[in-house]
């Protein structure tokens, strides 16, 4: 019998006196004993009824339903041993068993689980979350990793749990962006509660489904003994061979991940480990030639583009475009234009700029046609190649009266390729190096329980990275053709010329932070800390590879910035505690690779944002109903260094609430609301915003066939606060799961999705429905087997998302997948 132990630190809670229950009955509703309970009975929803004491050893099982409820200590949010109830921010957690009840897969389907996380199109890589309509970061067991927008998708299914934090970091983990982050826990040597297995316990599985998916894992935990010292051990494996509902796209990924847990003495520890992704895809621009035609009824606009191919290689050059159109194919503003007035905006262009000044934009053999959603920019060349090599070493340090020691070093590295056709390549090889040193004390007294933390770190990163962005032409392709010799661009990885950006050079960020939890008795909790990080960085271009004359070839600087945290809690009766928390977060400013450009080493490179919160949380009904509300604001106070991609300057006001109810042991129901309004506060204070013009934008040009062979830019006018809201973030948002476990071994659940419709683009020329997305999956269990089918889109609802809407929201979406089905088997051990 191999059965889950239950924290003490869990236990602890359940014997705070306000909890006002026994320490029999704390343990039977918080840990969910269960003692008869296989090693492979783990698809289950609520805590079974209160049984005898396990005799033989064996580990009591800590679960409430799928691990949804948060009755368990989460340190991802501030580094102390608090539950989610007693933490004073907006935060959720996904536990493995609700990843594999749900059918969960990518991070798009966290929505359903989590409120304000709604995420948009970043070329169709489920990389990193929005969160609270800002880009997120991602965490691997509480330490920042490599921005991640979309160089790779986060590989769900090897977690253990997901923490979502919605606001900055704390400040011992570090300086991050102010929307949020997702921590990702790897699976555990340990199992929850910090007990090793008594014995070992596996499982494998097979999953298949629509459009030739095949994913093959497998997994094996256990206990061992090194020299007579105790070791933990997981082991996991996937590979994966998949078709995509898209074409000539596909996905090949193998992902290998260890986690050891060895402890040399009484006092001293060491966990160890790390995660292996070879990932080989393609990114997914969606459709182009964008009108709302396209949108309602799928209307497309066909037509060939000029060739301009004049060696005839096949591909399109930079030498060659610029032979053609001086300065490129994207026109600025009108400027150059007979018959209109100059202006930067869309609404200076007319027939006449296209048919006289630029014939070569012109596009041959048009008409309209019904485009099938499984058209889209991604041709037979493009490739996006992402190894990712993440490792931790970590000591611990148990010291008397509470003291513990932690040093904890990390590393994490980044080798990317991406190649598109249409004009975009991207390389990345790129490294971080982490070491962060906590050392935590608490002292219980009669006043409660106080508690401390300091942590010196120093993070050094080694950026190399390279773009090539100046001649990305979406309209050239016709999806109904795809790619040929006047569509198919030459990419600087290709023939390693005409980057963009070729830029090398490190950072070193030398940090200190500090942080107090003053738990006292009577029910009020304060959490103090603040952190300063001084930042050194160099940075250099290559010239001679680059298209470019870089204002300044190389540039080295230091730049620095405070953060701070302060929070404040109370537990009044009936189990609420209503909170308030305010913080300034300064972090640095990089880009997809994380680079820092010489430009902005000489002039700063760090930047500063706020958040204040209040909300209401708590637990009834003996821990089995949770309930949070808050409401938010957070920005950032300064914007003019940002980055477009992965660090905005935006400031975001909301509403989030979130309900959890194991109803018996049987039925788990949850709920979100999300209320988000995101302005873009750059082109706010600007009055205008940079971005790709679209055909709905061109209002004075009546045929857009004379110009999709090329790309009219400009300046988007946003003349208030509602033209300055981030596109593609719907205003409202509601989700609601439910699932149900029957003692026969068949459980079924389900989850709805309702999202308001939201504008493409900046511009706000094309609006995208609203819809409701529903997912179904059901599971039988008998002996060692677990068999379960899983209904993605259920009502084959037809959808879009918004893909990197600054820029590109006028004139590229991503059609989004019809229904599918997906079949599991698992043997577990």
């Amino acid at each position: 019998m191999t059965i889950r132990a239950c924290s003490h630190s869990t236990i602890s809670h359940a014997l705070k006196p306000q909890r006002g229950a026994g320490l029999a009955l704390a343990v039977s509703l918080l840990c969910g004993t269960a003692l008869a309970t296989p090693a492979y009975a783990q698809d289950r929803t609520t805590p079974a009824a209160v049984e005898p004491a396990a005799q033989d050893g064996s580990e009591i099982v800590v679960t409430g339903s799928l691990d949804a409820l948060p009755v368990k200590d989460v340190g991802s949010v501030f580094g102390f041993d608090k539950t989610l109830v007693e933490t004073p921010r907006s935060a959720s957690t996904i536990s493995d068993e609700q990843i594999e009840r749900f059918g969960i897969t990518d991070i798009y389907d966290l929505v359903s689980q989590s409120p304000g996380t709604f995420t948009n199109s970043f070329f169709g890589v489920g990389g990193a979350l929005d969160i609270r309509g800002t880009p997120g970061e991602t965490y691997f067991r509480g330490v920042r990793r490599l921005d991640n927008a979309g160089n790779y998708p986060t590989p769900i299914a090897a977690a253990d749990r997901i923490d979502i934090v919605r606001g900055p970091a704390s400040p011992i983990y570090g300086p991050s962006k102010t929307g949020g982050y997702l921590n990702f826990v790897p699976k555990s040597a340990r199992v929850a509660g910090g007990a090793l297995l008594s014995k070992p316990t596996g499982e494998v599985s097979y999953t298949g489904g629509s459009w030739d998916r095949n994913n093959l894992r497998a997994e094996v935990r256990g206990p061992a003994k090194i020299l007579g010292a105790d070791l933990g051990y997981s082991l996991y494996a996937e590979i994966e061979d998949s078709g995509s509902y898209y074409r000539n796209m596909s996905t090949k990924q193998t992902i290998l991940q260890g986690s050891f847990d060895h402890r040399l003495t009484d006092t001293v520890r060491i966990e160890f480990g790390g995660q292996y992704q070879n990932f080989k895809g393609q990114q997914n621009g969606g459709w182009n030639r964008l009108t709302q035609k396209l949108v309602d009824n799928g209307t497309y606009i066909t037509g060939t583009a000029k060739p301009l191919d004049t060696n005839g290689d096949g591909q399109i050059s930079q030498g060659e475009i610029k032979a053609a159109v001086p300065g490129g194919l994207s026109i600025f503003g009108n400027s150059t234009c007979p018959n209109s007035t100059p202006s930067p905006f869309a609404s200076g262009f007319t027939n006449a700029c296209f048919t006289q000044t630029y014939p070569q934009l012109n596009l041959v053999n048009t008409g309209t046609t019904t485009l099938s959603r499984r058209d889209v920019l991604t041709g037979v060349n493009d490739k996006l190649t992402n190894k990712q090599t993440t490792l931790y070493y970590d000591i611990i340090f148990d010291g008397p009266g509470d003291l513990t020691l932690k040093n904890q070093l990390f590393f994490d590295n980044t080798q990317n390729i991406n190649n598109n056709d249409y004009g975009f390549s991207q390389r990345v090889n790129s490294y971080v190096i982490e070491d962060k040193i906590v050392a935590a004390k608490s002292i219980q007294t009669n006043l409660g329980k106080f508690s401390g933390q300091l942590s010196p770190s120093i993070r050094y990163v080694n950026f190399n990275y390279g773009d090539d962005f100046d001649y990305e032409y979406f309209h050239r392709v016709d999806l109904t053709q795809s790619y040929t010799p006047a569509s198919n661009r030459l990419l600087a990885n290709e023939c390693n010329c005409g980057y963009t950006d070729r830029v090398f050079g490190h950072t070193t960020d030398y940090g200190i932070a500090a942080l107090v939890d003053l738990d006292f008795s009577f029910g009020l909790d304060l959490l103090l800390g603040g952190r300063y990080d001084k930042v050194d960085a160099t940075s250099r271009y290559d010239p001679t590879v680059m298209d470019r004359v870089p204002t300044r070839v190389s540039a080295k600087g230091s730049d620095d910035g405070w953060s701070w945290t302060a929070s404040a809690s109370y537990k009044l009766p009936f189990g609420i505690i209503p909170y308030a928390t305010a913080s300034q977060q300064s972090t640095i400013v990089v880009g997809q690779g994380a680079e820092v450009l010489p430009e902005a080493v000489a002039s700063g490179f760090m930047s500063t944002s706020r958040l204040y919160e209040g909300g209401v949380k708590g637990s009834w009904l003996n821990d089995t109903l949770y309930a949070a509300l808050s409401v938010y604001k957070q920005n950032r106070t300064d914007f003019n260094i940002q980055s477009i991609t992965v660090n905005q300057a935006v400031e975001t006001k909301g509403v989030e609430a979130e309900a959890r109810w194991a109803v018996d042991r049987h039925l788990l129901v949850t709920g979100a609301y999300t209320h988000t309004e995101v302005v873009n506060l750059t082109a706010l204070q600007a009055g205008t915003l940079f971005g790709f013009f679209g055909i709905e934008d061109l209002v004075n040009v009546t045929d857009p066939t004379l110009y999709l062979g090329g790309q009219p830019i400009g300046l988007i006018p946003i003349p208030d606060r509602n033209a300055a809201r981030r596109a593609g973030i719907p205003a409202n948002l509601y989700s609601a799961t439910a699932t149900y476990g029957f003692d026969n071994g068949l459980s079924v659940s389900g989850s709805v999705v309702k999202v308001d419709s939201v504008f493409s683009g900046q511009s706000q020329a094309v609006r995208l429905p609203g819809y409701t997305l529903v997912d179904l999956s059901s599971s039988y269990q008998t002996g060692p087997w677990l068999f379960r089918v899983v209904v993605k889109n259920a009502t084959n609802a037809r959808y879009f998302r918004a893909n990197f809407t600054e820029l590109f929201g006028s004139t590229i979406v991503l059609p989004e997948r019809p229904r599918s089905f997906l079949a599991s088997a698992v043997y577990k051990f």
